[in-house]
């Protein structure tokens, strides 16, 4: 797996709207931000684009992606927002100039399928917090981005869960939101699980369309030879006027009780304002123990 050049001071980055449409009033927070750390910014022209709920047509928005794609001055790509729309372009690109001139693509959500089609390449990218949410994003989340992007190590040490299950795991992390790496099952953009550590979150589903989803992944092979796997936030789930009976974590774990695998529950990445970055495609080792939970990322080409 090919990990992008670090940033350094004076980089520009790029941000753009590939999915739902983000005011240029609503960005400027970030654009502060990057500019405190030292870089500099150039803003797509979908940012304040509009096309129903979308920041514009399908090929204004791949156009604009593959622009900042294309753009050699360009070392990080930052996803203005989810919401839904990148499914709709990702087969739109062109990756040529990306395979001679790697950067960073940052975003989470729908950006999952970024992240999934740039693995399936051979690159690394970064499962972030997005502009939208910079603004209730704590600290340690915003502090995370900008240590990914300058090419250090990630390391987390999380609290225990009652529903963990206790190992020591290496490998690729691969994964992002569960319901975006189902709609994606069998394209060219599908995860390929074995010997991973899988992360999944998700947000705003009914609790019958979690346990849907994770049976979907238990049937297609994709939980089974699996490293160990990485469960963030379950967030603002809903439920039928007949109750499900069973929360989402419980859920996976139901789906997870005949593998023996590590794994960690209520880890800090997804729909959370605690949203740590994670380097999607990164060698990582997972240790879960009765007391205490790590997860450390490895940079390297």
């Amino acid at each position: 797996m090919t990990t992008p050049p670090p940033l350094k001071p004076n980089d520009l980055v790029g941000i753009t709207c590939p999915a739902r449409k983000m005011t240029a009033a609503e960005l400027q927070p970030a654009i502060a931000l990057f500019e405190s750390w030292g870089y500099r910014v150039k803003i797509g022209n979908t940012v304040g684009g509009e096309c129903d709920q979308f920041s514009g047509t399908d090929e204004a928005r791949a156009a604009d992606m593959q622009q900042l794609l294309d753009d050699p001055q360009v070392k990080a790509i930052v996803s203005a927002r989810g919401g839904y729309g990148n499914v709709r372009i990702v087969d739109k690109l062109d990756w040529t100039q990306f395979h001679q001139n790697p950067k960073w693509l940052v975003g989470y959500s729908d950006s999952t399928v970024l992240h999934a089609h740039l693995q399936k390449l051979g690159f690394a990218s970064l499962h972030a917090p997005m502009p939208l949410g910079f603004i209730t994003n704590t600290p340690e989340a915003l502090d995370s981005i900008r240590t990914a992007l300058s090419g250090k190590a990630l390391e987390y040490t999380v609290a225990p869960h009652e529903y963990n299950c206790l190992g020591v795991a290496e490998g690729e992390l691969i994964g992002g939101n569960l319901s975006v790496l189902i709609s994606i099952s069998g394209s060219a953009s599908d995860i390929d699980t074995k010997g991973k550590i899988l992360f999944l979150e998700d947000l705003d589903e009914y609790l019958y369309h979690i346990d849907r989803m994770m049976n979907q992944l238990d049937r297609s092979g994709k939980l089974e030879h699996l490293a160990g796997l990485v469960i963030g936030g379950m967030s603002d789930m809903r439920d039928n006027a007949i109750p499900f009976g069973k929360d989402a974590y419980q859920i996976i774990q139901e789906r997870l009780a005949k593998y023996g695998y590590p794994v960690c529950y209520g880890f800090p990445a997804g729909h959370i304002d605690d949203n740590r970055t994670l380097i999607m495609g990164a060698q990582h080792k997972l240790e879960v123990a009765s007391d205490l939970v790590s997860l450390l990322s490895v940079h390297g080409n």
